[in-house]
């Protein structure tokens, strides 16, 4: 893996990284491993609980897919749970993905993700780490490192994440380099919906689909006419496809689909009616049009 040093000076002229140094405590030196974006990019760093549930598994494969459809650069940490659900997302869908790693980039951590971070360079993205190689992290270079995600971000995103979260120091640095937060809703009864139910009482933005966050970073993107629903994953694009070919059930659209379960059908017919793509009326599916 070549890894790429960029000092303090070209960090300052490079067009994607030079809005680091505008944060507090810029990084004074970056080692890449991979591709960046020559020129400013609109890019949204997607964050959450390591161990989440399969409502954040799904939330967060939805909207990094959809986000990364749309041009968006998908940015995390690399880590266990929601960090990997994004960045794979991001390459199913095509996109463009870059992981921000606390440790130097001598070797990929965790190691159950090295062949994740493979496909991120293959596929056009990189790793980014302020550490050289060699240097392992302690314990405050993940904190320190989270500055560095929401800084090369437009937006951050929070989809799964408890009261007391180190996910919830990311949308600090945000906050302070005057990014914009967005939180998905959860139940009141999760403990990883806590973080983000309580980052919406503080004003960040709700967060339904990735039309919400296009509107605030890149409403530029938003079609003004009314378009019908393509579908933020296959799934969803299979969905609404069967409806238009009459499957207006829910038992029917799983009949259909024999090689999803139901339980997953389930939940994604309920994020779709929740986003607004479908409606549901005495039992019968049918398509809202955007």
């Amino acid at each position: 893996m070549k890894i790429e040093k960029i000092n303090r000076k070209s960090i300052a002229i490079s067009g994607f990284t030079s809005v680091l140094n505008t944060i507090h405590s810029p990084p004074e030196e970056l080692y890449v491993a991979g591709t960046l974006p020559n020129k400013p990019v609109k890019s949204v760093a997607i964050v959450g609980s390591r161990k989440p549930t399969p409502y954040g598994v799904q939330v967060t494969h939805d909207l990094a897919y959809s986000l990364a459809k749309q041009g968006i650069v998908i940015i995390s940490g690399l880590a266990y749970g929601i960090d990997a659900i994004a960045h794979k997302a991001a390459l199913e869908a095509g996109g463009t993905t870059i992981a921000i790693l606390a440790n130097g980039l001598h070797r990929i951590y965790p190691a159950g993700h090295t062949n994740l971070a493979r496909e991120i360079i293959k596929k056009g993205g990189a790793l980014i780490s302020e550490k050289p190689p060699g240097e392992d992290a302690r314990n405050y270079d993940f904190l320190k490192r989270n500055r560095l995600i929401s800084g090369l971000a437009d937006a951050v995103i929070v989809t799964e994440a408890t009261e007391k979260s180190g996910t919830l120091s990311t949308v600090g640095h945000a906050l302070d380099q005057n990014k914009e937060v967005f939180a998905v809703p959860g139940p009141i009864t999760s403990l990883l919906s806590v973080g983000p139910n309580k980052l919406l009482q503080q004003g960040a933005h709700v967060v339904l689909n990735a039309k919400d966050v296009l509107e605030v970073i890149a409403p530029e993107s938003i079609a003004t006419q009314a378009l019908l629903p393509l579908g933020d994953t296959p799934l969803e694009a299979k969905i609404l496809e069967l409806i238009q070919r009459g499957n207006d059930t829910t038992e029917a659209i799983m009949g259909a689909i024999p090689d999803e379960t139901a339980p997953i059908i389930l939940q994604t017919i309920t994020l779709m009616e929740l986003k607004g793509s479908i409606k549901i009326r005495s039992g019968q599916l049918y398509i809202d049009f955007l």
